[in-house]
């Protein structure tokens, strides 16, 4: 049986992966700060994508991409504002992605949201 921490480190390498099938090049994973973390942080086509990974075995109280509310936006924000500050790189721009998986008959099923919420 896994445990949910265990559960949230294989759906991320899952989603990892996946997202570098599609083209982007994993930066850091797991970046912590005061305000917040964030799941994984990629580069695609010159973008810095902040990427949250969110699981939801089943969508009983909402989608794992409805479970992305504002307030989990801020937190986002704030986390990337810091990486930002203390990891000044030339990049064409930045944008936050949400990757929403569920389990699927076989592994996971993934619904990537690209530009999901934007920085204010």
């Amino acid at each position: 049986m896994l445990f949910a921490r265990d559960k949230g480190t294989q759906v991320e390498q899952e989603v990892c992966r996946y997202l570098q099938q599609q083209g982007l090049k994993l930066i850091t994973r797991n970046y912590h700060s005061r305000g917040g973390e964030i799941d994984l942080i990629m580069q695609h086509h010159g973008a810095l994508v902040f990427v949250e990974v969110r699981y939801r075995k089943s969508a009983r109280y909402g989608s794992a991409i409805e479970s992305v509310n504002h307030s989990k936006q801020a937190r986002l924000i704030h986390a990337a504002s810091y990486y930002l500050q203390q990891h000044p790189t030339k990049h064409d721009s930045c944008r936050f992605d949400v990757v929403g998986v569920s389990p699927a008959t076989q592994g996971y099923e993934m619904n990537w949201i690209q530009n999901a919420f934007e920085l204010v």
